[in-house]
């Protein structure tokens, strides 16, 4: 696998490094070793508007986190679908929802080559965690898939993640008719978590959210739309929000009280958890 300062060259021969992928561009965000330099010139476009860009990666990283800590240790839920699950980092959703409950079953959806072969390397050894190659804004054929369906039990709650996902969806479906498509074959009691990048629509940073979207779009990844609350909340359809609703993610149950200001950049990405009556 490639590291940070690996030449495209060294890319296994199914790795297109002439365009960015989602993935490693969050993985270049955080910081990390499994991305190119096609990967880290959209981090460096974003920064020349947003200095701290990075940041973003980080509080949907963080609130992931808390959000599984919550599941895990709050519901009683311990069935994960983690849609669009990225490069391994510190803390992935199986690590944090197995600490508290060792019988958890997560199952990681993905379709981006350089993930499944790690994400499969990381998980030889565990027997509860699993990935399926899919494409997770085609609902349908997520909740029918063999595979998912063999580890995970649909007659049971089931905590479903979106987190840093549907803001890349460039398609023609609306996202809120995918986010319907998965909450009606969730059985009753399960939960849904989104993370999404944020218009504010306040005079103080509404203008950045869209200076990035600006540069997102036209990058080479060409996805990342900040959308309002309103379009955000529409991807709950019929569910029951979780205290405190959609909030940014920096503010979704922090760990202690906060000391320093946020970054201008914190206030353009949301989060929320929602049940299933």
């Amino acid at each position: 696998m490639s590291t940070a300062n690996a030449a495209p060259e060294a890319a296994p021969v199914y790795i297109d490094t002439s365009k960015a992928s989602i993935a490693r561009v969050y993985d270049a965000f955080l910081n990390g070793k499994d991305n190119y330099e096609i990967d880290r010139l959209v981090l460096r476009q974003v920064q020349a508007v947003a200095p701290e860009a990075a940041q973003l990666a980080w509080d949907n990283r963080e609130f992931l986190i808390r959000v599984t800590r919550f599941i895990a240790s709050q519901t009683g839920v311990t069935q994960y679908l983690d849609c669009g699950s990225g490069l391994p980092t510190a803390e992935n959703t199986h690590q944090v929802a197995q600490r508290i409950a060792p019988d958890s079953r997560v199952v990681y959806i993905d379709n981006d080559p350089v993930v499944l072969a790690h994400g499969r390397a990381l998980l030889e050894e565990n027997e509860q965690t699993h990935f399926v190659s899919a494409d997770i804004f085609k609902p349908e054929e997520i909740v029918n898939n063999e595979l998912v369906r063999k580890y995970l039990d649909f007659s049971q709650p089931i905590a479903l993640f979106q987190l840093g996902t549907i803001h890349h969806y460039d398609g023609e479906r609306s996202p809120e008719d995918i986010m319907r498509a998965y909450v009606d074959a969730l059985p009753s009691g399960s939960y849904v978590a989104i993370s999404h990048f944020f218009d504010p629509e306040t005079t103080e940073h509404s203008s950045l959210a869209r200076r990035m979207e600006e540069v997102f779009l036209h990058s080479p990844m060409g996805t990342g739309l900040f959308r309002t609350h309103p379009q955000i909340e529409a991807m709950f359809p019929g569910l029951e929000f979780v205290e405190p609703g959609i909030s940014l993610c920096v503010d979704w149950w922090p760990d202690g009280p906060r000391i320093k200001p946020l970054d201008p950049v914190q206030y353009t990405i949301v989060g929320g958890v929602a049940r299933k009556p």
